[in-house]
């Protein structure tokens, strides 16, 4: 006998803001796993139990502008998903804009030997900031609502 249930699978397309929500998780993600991960380079530790991180010094200062900027992305996760469309659409933006130049900037400094591993990642990070501003720039626009009566029409009134 036949199975006559359908083979091809069905691919509905999530709402944008479903789209935008994962992609900031994605990046927080990788923003987590390289930031562990590059504990396990050599000195990385010694530097970090020194006071220092990419030159910086880690005092109270540069804790909270890490945290500030760690933020944003951690907060575009919830923002995508209820902020209205209009207002969505500008804060993804705005937000992807600003943290390509940051996400670039994570490999100033570091040796040629660890170019695959921040290569790697910023590129990763980077498509992933595309997407958000892809996503975001082609938000599906919603059909001009129609009516039945203009101005030649009058409407009929009860």
């Amino acid at each position: 006998m036949r199975n006559s249930r359908p083979t091809t699978l069905e691919n509905p397309r999530l709402p944008v803001q479903a789209e935008l929500a994962a992609a900031w998780t994605s990046l927080m993600f990788l923003y987590i796993y390289v930031d562990y991960l590059a504990l396990y380079k050599p000195g990385f530790v010694d530097d970090l139990l020194a006071g220092t991180v990419h030159e910086f010094d880690t005092g109270p200062t540069f804790v909270a502008m890490a945290l500030t900027l760690m933020s944003i992305p951690s907060l575009m996760i919830l923002l995508s998903v209820i902020l209205p469309a209009r207002l969505n659409r500008a804060t993804n933006l705005v937000a992807a804009t600003l943290f390509i130049p940051v996400t670039i900037y994570n490999a100033e400094g570091e040796s040629w030997s660890y170019w695959y591993f921040y290569g790697f990642s910023i590129g990763l990070e980077v498509l992933l900031l595309a997407f958000i501003l892809y996503s975001a720039w082609t938000w599906p626009r919603a059909a001009a609502p129609t009516t039945t009566a203009g101005p030649d029409r009058e409407v009929a009134s009860r």
